[in-house]
């Protein structure tokens, strides 16, 4: 969807930079919860959320906005820490499965000199579309039909290939022979540190965590944000079938789609936290957002 970017103020606090996607689970029109304001020039520097869909180009986009005079929150370094995985993943190696990037696509034998199948693959950034057959590689035959087709795959031929520990997750769904499996996993938003919004992953699934299950969830989640400074961070966290979490992929927060989180919810939450740090308040973590 081709449209011009919106640069709204929302309650005299927060500066969000709005594109729409055409995607439903990632659009959010603010005007219709909160009140907002439009800006169509910027008299004096500010910094902004960009809530236009991912880049391909996020210096790009970065340098763009800053000549002017909006600051986008995370600069080009931050969002690849927050984004790529050869980046955040040395800051969490005890927390989200064993994991290589390889500069070249590797052989079958070079997965095997580390991995034992079956092996999780994806993108340095991200799977193609959650496609089980090119995620889930059985055996070395099927590992190297997958690097036949990676360089004609759109989304998988301009990323570093990523090899994972494959780990078996808690199930909520019987498994599809095609899609991803679908496990108790969650998206967790953070701001500032403090978490304001922890939904389902898969939407089409109906789960739910206990007390005791969210609250473990978040201290992994707390783990993770004091090892990675940013701003606006995604955690999608997930349990083993052994009943432990660990983090499965992190995201800057605006590049991401809600998945279960109610947008309003969240950027209220948002607001409260900036309110209370403008009136000298210190940040307070939600225990059990919803």
């Amino acid at each position: 969807m081709n449209s011009t970017p919106n640069l709204v103020e929302l309650e005299d606090l927060l500066h969000l930079v709005i594109q729409p996607t055409g995607v439903p689970i990632y659009d959010f029109a603010p005007e219709a919860f909160f009140r907002c304001r439009h800006l169509w020039q910027v008299d004096t520097p500010i910094t902004a959320v960009a809530r236009m869909g991912a880049a391909q180009d996020y210096a790009e986009r970065f340098q763009r906005f800053q000549a002017m005079g909006i600051t986008l929150i995370h600069d080009p370094e931050t969002y690849e820490l927050t984004s790529m995985l050869p980046c955040w993943y040395p800051h969490l190696t005890k927390l989200t499965p064993r994991s290589m990037c390889f500069d070249q696509l590797p052989s079958s034998a070079d997965i095997e000199d580390h991995f034992d199948w079956p092996v999780f693959v994806k993108g340095e950034r991200q799977t193609n579309r959650h496609t089980r057959r090119q995620s889930i590689i059985e055996n070395a035959q099927h590992f190297d039909e997958l690097m036949r087709e990676w360089q004609q795959e759109p989304i998988l031929a301009w990323q570093k290939l990523v090899c994972r520990e494959f780990i078996p997750l808690r199930s909520v769904a019987t498994p599809s022979q095609s899609g991803m499996p679908k496990s108790f996993e969650f998206r967790s938003f953070w701001w500032r540190g403090s978490c304001v919004g922890v939904g389902r992953y898969w939407i089409s699934e109906s789960y739910s965590m206990t007390e005791s299950e969210m609250e473990a969830l978040l201290r992994v989640g707390k783990e993770v944000v004091q090892r990675i400074s940013a701003t606006f961070l995604v955690i999608d966290i997930a349990q083993t079938e052994e009943g432990d979490w660990i983090v499965i992929e992190l995201n800057d927060g605006q590049d991401s789609g809600y998945a279960g989180n109610n947008p309003f919810t969240l950027w209220q939450r948002v607001i409260e936290l900036e309110r209370n740090a403008m009136q000298g308040g210190s940040s307070q973590q939600a225990e059990s957002p919803s």
